[in-house]
């Protein structure tokens, strides 16, 4: 991965609004939501909604398709992967296989919300 694509991922998770859609698009894959439902579970706006999701897909962490009226995003788990992986590649002194056992640990809830 470039540095300029890992920019592009990181700029669009530079709001708590963004980052919770896009952690809620995580949790229900490979299904996804339509946009009302992530409007209604993260009680946001859905015109303030849109604004974030159009930055989402933008950055290719989720992609849209539209179904009869509604439209549908989903997380791309593989970029999600990627990010990750490309975060750690240096990880160890260029080592990631010794982090790998710490990075799998599910963050505590002080570290997270």
């Amino acid at each position: 991965m470039k540095v300029k694509d890992a920019t592009v991922i990181f700029e669009a998770l530079t709001s708590e609004a963004r980052v919770s859609v896009f952690r809620l698009l995580v949790k229900y894959a490979p299904d996804g939501l339509i946009a009302g439902d992530i409007a209604r579970m993260l009680d946001i706006p859905k015109t303030n909604l849109s604004f974030h999701l159009k930055a989402i897909v933008h950055s290719g962490l989720a992609s849209m398709e539209r179904e009869g009226r509604n439209i549908r995003y989903k997380a791309n788990i593989p970029l999600m992967q990627e990010i990750i992986d490309y975060l750690t590649e240096e990880c160890c002194t260029g080592n990631p296989d010794l982090c790998r056992p710490k990075l799998k640990r599910k963050p505590t809830k002080e570290r997270l919300p």
